[in-house]
């Protein structure tokens, strides 16, 4: 593999297209056949129907044909789809239907039932228009950018999408790459982010990248550098509000007592982590600790105020950044010391 290397976000520079990515082109999604009956997006299928019909759990509309059956006849259209290719993506590649129906699901267990993640300040995520939310990053493995983006569509009351900005190394990696792309994320360059911004979505960054979930488990809950404010210059290009984001819980899944340099080198990856399981039991070692979580959203810091030309000085840019790295910190401190304990 060749050595990872990360996009600085604060750079202005086009997008790459670079290998282990495509483009893909949109196909019109045919109207539903009337005998099926499709679940709104994010919603349970069994109570759709349930509450189609305003009977009996296990019936759908009309008290005719049960729940289970309208899930197979739902399930089945949906192969149908994606075998004649009748599904829309954007320019990005984003599905948005797979992500709903397919991602999301697999995801929620592990959000709801194991790490048992707790949202707070969901309410300050704006419920339309573009809005950037810049989180801590940690864990070793980059499950907490998965997890913030279940919390924003099943907590936001408008089932709100978070396009996440990742590194080069991600769109190198076979089937990551393409999963990726589906679940919408994107390459972490400002092109990008200003671009998704501008067109109303939410975008989500973690400034600190490699740094953040390959510390060492010694400095858990510090924050890294946050770069040139690059983010931040995104933002006020864009005229979009930025959303500090704190999260707890996810430094412990994987307790990092160790980088074995060398073989992270010979492997192109940026840190081999030698954790008290892995490698040490093989396959077992890379499940994660059951530990929970908590996800708080902070009070939007505004930028549409400001001229367009502030976004080249320097010295907003820094005092923008330190703004939202500190508030990050202190929202950290705050939940730890509010926490029982790592698991419960």
């Amino acid at each position: 593999m060749a050595d990872a290397k990360v996009i600085p976000f604060d750079e202005d520079r086009p997008r790459r297209r670079g290998a282990g990515t495509r483009r893909v082109r949109a196909v019109p999604a045919p109207a539903p056949a009337p005998d099926v009956l499709e679940p709104a997006s994010g919603a349970d299928p069994e109570a759709a129907a349930d509450g189609a019909s305003g009977g009996a759990p296990g019936r759908a509309a009309g008290g005719d044909r049960p729940a289970w059956d309208r899930r197979i006849a739902g399930g089945l259209a949906f192969l149908r789809r994606r075998i004649t290719g009748d599904y829309e993506v954007d320019e990005f590649g984003y599905d948005k239907e797979l992500t709903d129906q397919v991602l999301m699901s697999l995801l929620r267990p592990l959000f709801d039932k194991y790490f048992r993640v707790e949202v707070k300040g969901i309410e300050n995520i704006p419920a339309e228009g573009g809005a950037l939310i810049v989180a801590n990053h940690s864990g070793t493995l980059p499950l907490d950018g998965l997890m913030m983006q279940v919390a924003v569509h099943d907590h936001h009351p408008a089932q709100r999408h978070l396009r996440l900005l990742a590194a080069d190394l991600v769109f190198m990696l076979p089937v990551v790459n393409e999963l990726a792309r589906k679940a919408g994320h994107t390459l972490a360059c400002s092109e990008d982010a200003q671009r998704l911004l501008e067109a109303g979505e939410l975008v989500g960054v973690m400034p600190e990248g490699f740094k953040g979930i390959g510390k060492p488990f010694g400095d858990r809950y510090k924050l890294q550098r946050f770069g040139r404010g690059g983010f931040v210059s995104t933002a006020l290009r864009a005229g979009t509000p930025i959303v500090p984001c704190s999260i707890v819980g996810a430094e412990e899944i994987y307790p990092m007592v160790g980088n074995a340099k060398t073989l992270a080198r010979l492997l192109g990856v940026p840190y081999f982590p030698l954790t008290p399981t892995f490698p040490w039991l093989g396959p077992l070692g890379a499940v994660p600790l059951p530990t929970k979580w908590t996800i708080q959203f902070g009070e939007p810091i505004a930028t549409d105020g400001y001229p367009p030309e502030a976004a080249e000085d320097p010295m907003l840019m820094f005092n923008l950044t330190d703004e939202v790295r500190e508030q990050i910190q202190h929202t950290l401190y705050k939940l730890l010391v509010q926490r029982r304990s790592v698991f419960f």
